[in-house]
């Protein structure tokens, strides 16, 4: 009787170890595609703003890096694409910037962009839910997209944008 007690535990231990990971796995990836489905959109560049742009290497790379937050299928591919946006944000930041976007409006923005990339970074390494600091790294990413746009549109003459001050 006792070896029969100790089959069926054997059995029933061996049975329940295997279905476990694959509804981990399934409840996993199904959040992933919960949380990049409700994603907020990239704003387009006004085509003044993106031909200077064009020229600036290292936003050119940033900006390739962010297009792949939406092609992410995981949130091990996610985390690799936060990884190169830091890296991507590092460069920017040291290279030297366009003289029209050498101004403090445009380095803050990136600055805030900085600052939610690596928010995002730590959410997905103390596996909390990363969806709102997403949100905001996106935000703040048109943001500083939307700067770009004010600078090239803006009307005010030099004189006045010049002086800070008033």
């Amino acid at each position: 009787m006792s070896k029969i007690i100790y089959f069926l535990f054997i059995v029933t231990l061996v049975a329940s170890c295997k279905e476990a990971p694959s509804e981990i796995a399934t409840l996993h990836e199904s959040r992933w595609e919960e949380t990049t489905d409700s994603l907020p959109t990239k704003i387009r560049v006004d085509p003044k703003a993106q031909l200077i742009l064009n020229d600036w290497r290292e936003y050119s790379a940033l900006d390739k890096s962010f297009d792949k937050i939406n092609t992410s299928e995981n949130i091990e591919d996610f985390t690799l694409v936060v990884e190169e946006l830091i890296e991507n944000q590092n460069k920017m930041e040291l290279a030297e910037y366009p003289e029209k976007f050498n101004i403090p409006q445009i380095k803050g923005r990136q600055k805030l962009f900085k600052t939610f990339v690596l928010k995002t970074k730590g959410d997905l390494e103390y596996r909390q839910n990363p969806k709102e600091s997403i949100i905001q790294m996106i935000k703040a990413y048109n943001d500083l997209r939307n700067q770009f746009n004010v600078e090239v549109n803006n009307t005010l003459p030099e004189e006045l944008r010049a002086n800070e001050d008033n």
